[in-house]
């Protein structure tokens, strides 16, 4: 059987694959990529946060980006009914990026990996990891083409940025169930002949429909947007038809959607997602270490997938260098717990977002300004920045927040009476 040897092996050429994948190799390493699926693919994930940039700068991407004219973004609007909140990251909290993009992935993703591959590293597509054995920190990967032949990897080490597919934590039985509710997602691109400028084509818009359902809006800059709905799987339970005349029927039942996607051109069917949440109890082991959805995927919510997946890596790759550079790595403290800062903070939001406890901040008139300055900058992806403290105590100052507005709003309302 056919043996190459590499530094480090990279498992997936997703945006963490590849951003790992750049910058252990700008440090001098040869690395190579293997890849299940064949490029261009559809995957969801199409509206990036400001903090992802970062990463994709570091890695060597942001200049190829550019040069594909994707949709630049510069905020995210919230929509209940009449009432409206539009965050504009150019007010965060936290300095940094102030935009980003709005891109279908099959052609971001492709241009992430045609971009490291010119770097040098090689890409094996269709490629399926069937086997890995780790002896110490080194291991050899048993890979099978779409033909059937296999070969092996020997490599001093592994990021596993496979995404959805989970390769390590599925070959050594590493997953778990999140504490997230499952949920379903119809979505499909629509042909957007009715947008105009006045609906702000440079940032996504959520939309609540009801209670714990609420629709994704993300144009491209080709006329497309690509638009879908979210929420229990019971809740679609009770429209008959097909996954289009469901779609269709919610596009109806939305006062926001109705006109402007009535009768609208689908690029494609609508397709389904549900139980995308999963996670796993080490993000690291002795010669591995996971990034991006394989650590955990959350909810499509705000969009946090790519940034997590792009900045996990970007850290996971300088620890994996000083790692072959003979320096003591603690994956615990170095890895593990900013991952999990991040991830935990967006865990926060997302649970916050379903209870509603978001509908009382969001919504409130005359809000204050810092205080959604500093929200602002968690909708940005800014969720490592500990000196703001809706990032620093995230799993309590939401709920503060909303209980301190909804006091104000009965004291308001009792004196007004009286």
């Amino acid at each position: 059987m056919k043996t190459e040897q590499v530094d480090v092996l990279v498992i997936g050429a997703g945006p963490a694959g590849t951003v790992a994948a750049s910058i252990i190799h700008q440090a001098g390493y040869k690395v190579k990529i293997v890849e299940k699926m064949k490029f261009p693919r559809f995957v969801i994930g199409e509206s990036l946060l400001p903090r992802s940039m970062d990463a994709l700068n570091e890695a060597g991407f942001i200049d190829a980006i550019k040069a594909k004219g994707f949709q630049e973004k510069f905020g995210a609007k919230f929509v209940k009914g009449d009432a409206l909140c539009d965050f504009t990251f150019k007010e965060q909290y936290t300095p940094g990026w102030t935009w980003t993009w709005q891109v279908t992935r099959a052609d971001f993703d492709k241009t992430l990996a045609d971009t490291v591959e010119s770097m040098g590293v090689p890409v094996s597509y269709e490629t399926t990891v069937t086997d890995i054995r780790f002896n110490g920190s080194d291991s050899v990967t048993t890979i099978e083409d779409k033909d059937g032949n296999k070969s092996t990897i020997e490599a001093r080490f592994i990021v596993d940025g496979s995404g959805y597919g989970r390769v390590i934590p599925r070959l050594f039985n590493l997953e778990k169930n999140s504490n997230l509710q499952p949920r379903k997602a119809l979505f499909s691109h629509t042909v957007d002949v009715r947008r105009s400028m006045a609906d702000e084509p440079n940032r996504i818009t959520a939309v609540v429909h009801k209670k714990g359902v609420w629709i994704w809006i993300i144009p491209f800059s080709t006329g497309v947007t690509s638009l879908g709905f979210v929420g229990d799987p019971e809740f679609f339970a009770q429209y008959p038809g097909t996954d289009e005349e469901v779609y269709r029927a919610l596009l109806e039942a939305e006062p926001y959607t109705r006109e402007r996607f009535r009768d609208v051109e689908l690029v494609f069917e609508p397709r389904v997602l549900q139980s995308w949440s999963a996670t796993t109890d080490k993000f690291y082991g002795d010669g591995f270490v996971l990034t991006g959805n394989v650590t955990e995927f959350l909810d499509p919510i705000f969009s946090s997938g790519v940034t997590l997946a792009c900045v996990s890596s970007q850290t996971a790759a300088k620890l994996v260098i000083k790692k072959l550079r003979g320096e003591e790595v603690d994956w615990e403290k170095e890895y593990m717990e900013p991952t999990l800062q991040g991830v935990n903070t967006f865990r926060s939001y997302v649970m916050a977002w379903y209870e509603g406890t978001l509908d009382t901040i969001f919504f409130k008139k005359d809000a204050d300004p810092v205080i959604k300055g500093q929200i602002c900058s968690v909708l940005a992806g800014y969720v490592w920045d500990m000196s703001n403290p809706f990032v620093k105590n995230h799993d309590t100052a939401l709920k503060r927040l909303a209980r301190t507005i909804e006091l104000t709003e009965k004291l308001k309302s009792s004196s007004e009476i009286e």
